[in-house]
């Protein structure tokens, strides 16, 4: 028999929109919304991000579409797992403008 790896520990953030103006927006561990990545909350407990989940869907009239979104922490901060998540955080991707025109 072959020994399996051990899983690595997923960690987890809160994402959503913000209402308004329609920025990806994270939840930050003083329960406000950044737009700043690398100030998200990071869960490594599963109902611990769930409960901040269902705690976030909640805040309607701040924010749209919340979920959990898979990372990898680094000593920058979180960084994205998959594709989707490190593409929203460039803004709209149809032309060059606000967040894309100043990089």
């Amino acid at each position: 028999m072959s020994a399996s790896k051990p899983q690595a520990q997923v960690a987890r953030i809160v994402t959503a929109n913000a209402l308004i103006e329609g920025d990806v927006v994270y939840l930050a561990a003083d329960g406000t919304w950044t737009r700043l990545l690398p100030r998200a909350q990071v869960f490594t407990d599963k109902d611990a991000a769930e409960a901040a989940l269902a705690a976030a869907s909640r805040r309607q009239a701040e924010v749209v579409g919340c979920y959990l979104a898979e990372v990898r922490v680094t000593a920058q901060g979180p960084e994205p797992l998959h594709f989707r998540e490190d593409f929203r955080r460039r803004g709209p991707s149809n032309y060059a403008h606000g967040k894309q025109s100043a990089a």
